[in-house]
């Protein structure tokens, strides 16, 4: 009983080193195998780096406001007889756009000018009489007074008059009206809004420290999105006292509105062009990769030896192996990126395919498809 255990017992011992042993030299062989097997190259399109002509700007948020723009109040009370303008119409300077019940006033003009006439026959007739010598001084004297009385009484009416009549202060476009014909409307009553379209301003904010760099006259690009600026004008006025709550400067730009695009009270964003910079180094955005340890790109360096070429053409092209370079990063603009500091003009970086990308690792270039850059312009 004794020796068949001892048997059984050697028996598993040898079963079980010998798949411990089996298994040992697998994972070594798996080891090895993947160790002295060559990793592929790995295919990425690059890009230049250059130093070219740089367009720095400020960016900011503002809101556009008509150059002249008022809501049309009347000046006296009334009940509304006609409204003569339609919702965005244009009109005239001094052109007539409401007209209040004016019956009575035009009543006492009339009586007024009746007598304004008397007057001035008087004042006529004692003059000839004077010149004849046979009328008083008293008595021209006094018919000088009443016919100045009387005009100034007939200015001062007609000036009533126009106060039930409400005219344009300039030309523009008219808004919607806000009164009804029959309504009584008291001082102070808004009937529309009035806005000239053709020059815009806008209002924005830059930070303190962009302060120095502002200047009147400078050219601003506006537009709807970040894309798309197609307005240009230029800065009218720079508030010279910084918000000390926010710790902004007050910015106004006016720019040119032919068209209409513009409507007062719009949000738009903002550029403001900086003088032109020359020989600034700049990557595609794409080509920077952030890490923990800082921003890098992946550099293409020529290495020794050969490879097949990946369009299976049967020729060598010298092999490229990348370099990880750790970079210093500056402004942005649309698509592009400054280096201050790591790369310098005719380095050649992987914009395209870092993900896949080690320090050291072996890659072919495919300039056939680029990522997509967007348009120049800088903050």
């Amino acid at each position: 009983m004794i020796k068949r255990f001892i048997i059984a017992f050697i028996l598993l011992v040898l079963i079980v080193g010998g798949l411990v042993g089996f298994n040992i030299f697998r994972d070594q062989a798996i080891q090895g195998f993947f160790a002295n097997m060559k990793r592929p190259p790995v295919t990425v399109s690059t890009s230049e780096v250059d130093a070219v002509e740089w367009q720095p700007t400020l960016r900011a948020i503002g809101t556009v406001n008509a150059a002249r723009g008022v809501d049309l109040t009347m000046e006296v009370s009334g009940v509304v007889k006609e409204i003569l303008f339609e919702a965005n119409q244009q009109v005239k300077l001094e052109e007539v756009l409401v007209r209040l019940d004016d019956e009575v006033q035009q009543a006492d003009l009339d009586a007024a000018k009746s007598q304004d006439e008397l007057n001035q026959l008087a004042l006529k007739r004692a003059k000839e009489l004077q010149s004849r010598g046979v009328g008083t001084q008293s008595t021209l004297d006094g018919a000088e007074a009443a016919a100045t009385a009387s005009s100034a009484q007939l200015a001062k009416l007609q000036a009533v008059l126009d106060q039930k009549l409400l005219t344009a202060p300039f030309n523009g476009t008219i808004g919607i009206p806000r009164i009804d014909i029959g309504q009584y409307v008291s001082p102070g009553t808004v009937v529309a809004t009035l806005q000239d379209l053709g020059t815009m301003r806008v209002n924005f904010t830059v930070p303190e420290q962009q302060f120095d760099v502002l200047k009147i006259g400078q050219s601003v690009r506006i537009g709807l999105t970040e894309d798309d600026l197609p307005f240009t004008g230029k800065i009218t006025g720079i508030d010279p006292k910084i918000d000390p709550a926010t710790r902004l400067v007050s910015v106004r730009a006016e720019i040119d509105n032919p068209d209409g695009k513009l409507n007062p009270g719009q949000f738009v964003r903002v550029r403001v062009e900086l003088p032109v910079e020359q020989d600034v180094i700049v990557i595609p955005q794409t080509a920077l990769v952030a890490s923990l340890y800082g921003d890098y790109a992946y550099r293409i360096k020529q290495s020794e030896g050969t490879a097949a070429a990946s369009d299976g053409s049967g020729e060598t092209k010298p092999q490229m192996t990348v370099e990880q370079v750790f970079v210093q990063v500056g402004r942005r603009s649309d698509g592009t990126v400054e280096i201050v500091e790591g790369l310098k003009p005719g380095d050649v970086v992987v914009d395209a395919g870092q993900n896949r990308l080690s320090n050291g690792a072996q890659v072919t270039i495919n300039n056939d498809i680029q990522p997509a850059v967007g348009g120049k312009g800088a903050k």
